[in-house]
């Protein structure tokens, strides 16, 4: 059974260029990713590079990658940037020989598994796209989108830490109280382990809220460690989890190290056979 990472994020040179061809943000200059929530930060072009992913992948004994265009560099409302990353993606999947498969950006389109939105749009309402993917037995995959306004002197790592996690756990207990009622057969993915939101379960219990994780989700892993994976395996059970890295915005070998220490049993659930129930 192939091994899989549900949460990588891959630019073709499609994308690349839209983002350099911009005036305002989000925009690319050289290797300067220019952002109006979070300001300007350095990237390398080159971890985009299909070959030098691959060779990623075959370091961490990861069979296949699921890629996904990340909203928090604000392409949510910029078709043009959207259908750069489209026209790209589909040749970079055609390219890998299996080893890379994506996620369209907020729509349903043929030769993609899903598609993926942010954490925000997803609470305030992403119909009909949860009708469409649930009929075409697709799943979505909800990630943190643009962080709301910073405090003052916030550190570089507010909004990773602080912003995005509280984004997923608005998400996940809305899908829990809303969403999956009116889609029981829609397979959901919460990156960053719902920003923690399966550890609330006894606050929402107390509050009349129902405590378990509806069917259909999953919970991705990606820069957490031991401690975290093993609290939502406690709340959620053994089949809810898999491994994602958000490669190459984090190293995976961190979070890889913990989910093969839990042992064969746990880590065979987590990289492959909860990922096969969520693709098939």
């Amino acid at each position: 059974m192939a091994t899989v990472d549900v949460h990588q994020h891959l630019w073709p040179e499609q994308l690349l260029s839209a983002l350099s061809g911009r005036r305002d943000p989000p925009r690319l200059r050289g290797r300067t990713l220019e952002l109006a929530a979070e300001g300007a930060s350095e990237i390398d072009p080159e971890a985009h590079d299909l070959t030098r992913r691959v060779a990623l992948l075959d370091r961490d004994e990861i069979d296949v990658a699921v890629v996904s265009l990340q909203p928090t560099i604000e392409i949510e409302g910029r078709p043009e940037l959207i259908a750069a990353y489209h026209e790209g993606i589909v040749e970079l999947v055609a390219a890998s020989a299996g080893r890379i498969r994506a996620l369209s950006a907020g729509e349903v389109q043929d030769g993609f598994v899903g598609a993926s939105v942010s954490a925000a749009a997803f609470v305030a309402g992403v119909e009909p796209l949860l009708t469409e993917l649930e009929e075409a037995g697709r799943f979505l995959f909800v990630h943190p989108g643009p962080p709301s306004a910073l405090p003052p002197g916030a550190p570089a790592w507010w909004p990773g830490v602080v912003a995005y996690t509280a984004q997923m756990q608005a998400a996940y207990v809305w899908w829990l109280s809303v969403g999956a009622p009116l889609h029981p057969r829609l397979r959901v993915v919460f990156a960053i382990l719902a920003g923690g939101g399966p550890f609330q379960a006894e606050r929402l219990a107390s509050r009349g809220e129902p405590a378990s994780t509806p069917h259909g989700v999953f919970l991705e892993t990606a820069s957490y460690g031991r401690r975290a994976i093993e609290l939502c395996l406690a709340n959620c059970g053994p089949g809810r989890v898999v491994y994602g890295s958000d490669m190459p915005v984090i190293d995976p070998r961190a979070t890889l190290e913990a989910i093969r220490g839990l042992g064969d049993a746990a880590a065979d659930a987590i990289l492959a056979e909860n990922p096969a129930r969520l693709l098939e």
